[in-house]
């Protein structure tokens, strides 16, 4: 890797981490900076666009992440309903251990940012809807209909990012574990 990759990646790591602990607007330029160690001259050579950017590409970064999570969970089992009942509690498990969450859900930062940045506000909803068109697909090729799949795609989707919020202010995963137990519910033939 070329030394101007390695920057590039390291304030792309550093300012990932930041937005996802501590969101948008309470996460600066020197601060990402300083946790990278890059030049400062060369956050605007590879972001031109600033912080904006720098947030756009960190979604990115955390949208791939999670849908190799959720990709993963679901090959494991053949029934949709067990495979989105794991994602969900693997999910859980991480707030269990509050204090070692090493990142929070794009939901956060869609929430910050979404009314004053069209950018962000498009990153996050692409993200959401690849996110939602793997449990679609995993329901249509186990025998849902595709307008049922893709309505309560959403639902779950929406369910598991308010579960997020309600796990970070209980500080723990049970929020998160009530709406895993719920699923089956919602998945009834």
């Amino acid at each position: 890797m070329s030394a101007k990759n390695d920057s590039r990646e390291k304030i792309l790591t550093a300012a990932t981490r930041l937005f996802h602990i501590q969101g948008y607007h309470a996460t600066g330029l020197n601060q990402i900076l300083k946790e990278s160690g890059a030049p400062k001259g060369s956050l605007y050579y590879h972001f031109p666009n600033g912080k904006e950017q720098l947030a756009i590409e960190a979604v990115e970064v955390m949208a791939l992440y999670i849908e190799s999570d959720v990709k993963e969970h679901m090959a494991q089992f053949d029934d949709p309903v067990k495979g989105i009942h794991f994602h969900i509690k693997s999910i859980a498990k991480k707030f269990d251990d509050i204090e070692n969450l090493k990142s929070l859900p794009v939901g956060l930062l869609a929430a910050e940012t979404s009314l004053i940045s069209e950018p962000m506000r498009k990153a996050c909803q692409n993200t959401f809807k690849r996110w939602e068109q793997i449990y679609c697909n995993k329901l249509i090729e186990t025998g849902y209909e595709p307008a049922f799949a893709e309505d309560i795609s959403i639902v779950i989707n929406c369910m598991i990012e308010g579960a997020i919020t309600r796990s970070l202010t209980n500080k723990n995963g049970s929020p998160l574990y009530l709406i895993a137990d719920s699923i089956q519910l919602l998945l009834r033939k």
